[in-house]
């Protein structure tokens, strides 16, 4: 169940298949035995055990894609309701696949590597940015229009298909990955906790458009507590429109990385209402509140954010360097009071306890 430290202990809570029959608990090896899992009994309670790594594109599921449309079809890991998806042990994972939480409720997923989906098929647009830029499809996990979602103790990470790696093509590097974790469409009451987020370029998405004005206005009710970024490069994460509550993460990175370079940590957009808590920023270079949290679209189109207790190389976050409202109009609902680290212990303690291996899973 989702602790009450996060927006997916709100509503009707958070339970995944933790009713679940004996019956229908199973643990998979292979994309064929995890596909099946998936859907044997529909949206009744589940819990599926995930031992060693699973390959979408492993022989048993048709090999490597052949093209965007095979990547699409057969690298889909589509969750229903009621379902607990969790690694067995510290080795668990998924490559060559993404997670799909689409119009659902009421699931978990825990403990498991997720090496981000590498496109086959990367699209160049020139109209992308003043000198164009290629774009992929396909995130590690995605909360499309669901419901009491909670995200705990994964590691989400490119390796080994890092974008040092990748060609250099029309002057930029051809980037295959997309999101590690978005959340959209007016999802709530999603927790996402304890992961490991671990070189990445365009990290975390909560809120796909400026557009979406009716879908996702007074929506994407989100918790990020307890995360470690290492070497991410923005969007962690960067929001429209949602109210996020930010607390005890911890960040790490530079201005000066050559594969990663850190761009922004926490983005700012369109009517996105954030507080942040307690956080703590280790990214060499940084100077400025400005240096880690920005509003990455339009000057016109920002957001509102409120920060306290929070440090950038050990001091101070000065709020007073950014020029964000800070008309947040909400208050977080639930009570934390008794999980919330002051942000000198941050580090030490994220280090130790994020990411998977970090539970008992029989």
């Amino acid at each position: 169940m989702a602790p009450k430290t996060g927006w997916a202990g709100q509503g009707s809570g958070t339970t995944g298949g933790s009713t679940a029959a004996a019956s229908a608990v199973s643990v998979v090896h292979n994309a064929t035995e995890l596909l099946a899992a998936i859907e044997a009994g529909g949206s009744s309670a589940k819990i599926i055990k995930v031992y060693g790594t699973i390959d979408m594109a492993g022989y048993d599921n048709g090999g490597a894609f052949k093209s965007t449309s095979d990547q699409a079809k057969r690298g889909r890991v589509e969750l229903d309701s009621n379902t607990t998806l969790i690694g067995i042990g510290a080795d668990a994972g998924l490559v060559n696949g993404f997670v799909y939480i689409k119009g659902v409720q009421n699931v978990i997923v825990r403990n498991l590597t997720i090496v981000n989906p590498c496109d086959v098929n990367p699209t160049w647009d020139p109209n992308d940015g003043s000198s164009g830029n290629w774009n992929s499809e396909y995130d590690g996990i995605t909360v499309d229009g669901s419901k009491n979602v909670w995200l705990d103790h994964n590691r989400f990470t490119d390796a080994p298909q890092t974008d040092d790696l990748s060609p250099v093509e029309n002057g930029k590097t051809k980037q295959c990955h997309d999101g590690a974790l978005d959340v959209k469409n007016g999802s709530d009451y999603v927790t996402i906790s304890h992961n490991v987020f671990d070189r990445h370029a365009k990290n975390n998405l909560i809120g796909s458009s400026d557009s979406k004005t009716t879908v996702d206005k007074d929506h994407l009710t989100v918790t990020f507590h307890n995360n470690l970024f290492t070497k991410i490069a923005e969007r962690a994460p960067r929001v429209r429109f949602g109210q996020v509550h930010v607390y005890n993460n911890y960040y790490e990175g530079s201005k000066a990385d050559a594969a990663y370079t850190h761009g922004y940590s926490i983005g700012v957009g369109y009517q996105a209402r954030i507080i942040s808590e307690n956080n703590a920023f280790d990214i060499q270079g940084a100077n400025s509140c400005d240096s880690v949290l920005k509003n990455p679209g339009s000057s016109s189109k920002t957001g509102a954010i409120t920060d306290k207790g929070s440090l950038l190389n050990g001091a101070a976050l000065n709020m007073s360097q950014c020029s964000f409202s800070t008309n947040v109009a909400w208050t977080v609902p639930y009570d934390y009071s008794q999980a919330l680290l002051s942000a000198s212990s941050v580090k030490a303690s994220v280090k130790a306890s994020a990411g998977p291996g970090k539970l008992t899973v029989k």
